[in-house]
């Protein structure tokens, strides 16, 4: 694949609690220059984001991050006002707690409620893979697909691993093209954004790409 066509995959991500505004304005410098499919961040700077892109490069950011763990109306809250403020796209991490307990309803009805505060923008599922097993990453597809979420995603990056190849390759063939598959956290060379998208991901989520694929030494998400 060329430079362009996996930078075109990317959404180019920043999410650190430190993150200032000369920060996220140079990640969108980045991402103008670059092409990305988008900028991601935290909710608190999509407002100055979306002014400075101008349309530019869409803004992306996460919701319930990094642990999926407040309440459904606080997340469909932040997901809704994100939008108003001007955001194209919307991660959402799930209740993962109320997944291992087999509380499939109620966690399908979480992300269906912030699918709904988002309307016909983008909303992509984090699952928190390293967390999961087989069986409740398969569980998982289903569920994200029955709730009308537009991705699947493996990561926030937060935790104790990030995307691996197996769990990209299981998520795709679990979704059944019912809706497409991000792969974030760790994600560290060219050959590991080509085999993640040679195995089915439309989305890569790092902070890492510009810089590799440009010949810089990358740290970060």
């Amino acid at each position: 694949m060329t430079r362009e066509e996996i930078l075109s995959h990317v959404d180019h991500t920043l999410l650190k609690p430190e993150a200032t505004w000369p920060q996220i304005q140079t990640l969108c410098d980045e991402a103008i220059a670059n092409h990305t499919a988008s900028v991601c961040i935290n909710t608190c700077y999509v407002r100055q984001a979306v002014e400075y892109m101008a349309g530019r490069i869409p803004v992306c950011c996460v919701v319930g991050f990094p642990l999926g763990a407040m309440d459904t109306a606080s997340k469909a809250f932040e997901a809704k006002t994100a939008i108003e403020n001007g955001a194209a796209e919307v991660d959402m991490v799930i209740n993962i707690g109320r997944l291992k307990n087999k509380e499939y309803d109620a966690v399908r009805e979480d992300i269906r409620a912030v699918k709904q505060a988002v309307g016909d923008k983008v909303l992509k599922v984090i699952i928190e893979t390293c967390l999961l097993t087989d069986e409740e990453k398969e569980e998982m597809c289903d569920i994200v697909c029955e709730a009308g979420a537009d991705y699947i995603k493996t990561s926030t990056g937060f935790s104790t691993a990030g995307a691996n190849f197996h769990d990209v390759e299981l998520m795709v063939k679990g979704v059944h093209g019912r809706c497409k598959v991000k792969a974030a956290g760790g994600i560290s060379t060219v050959e590991d954004m080509e085999t993640f998208l040679a195995l089915g991901a439309d989305r890569l989520g790092t902070s890492r790409a510009v810089k590799i694929l440009n010949g810089e030494q990358a740290k970060g998400y």
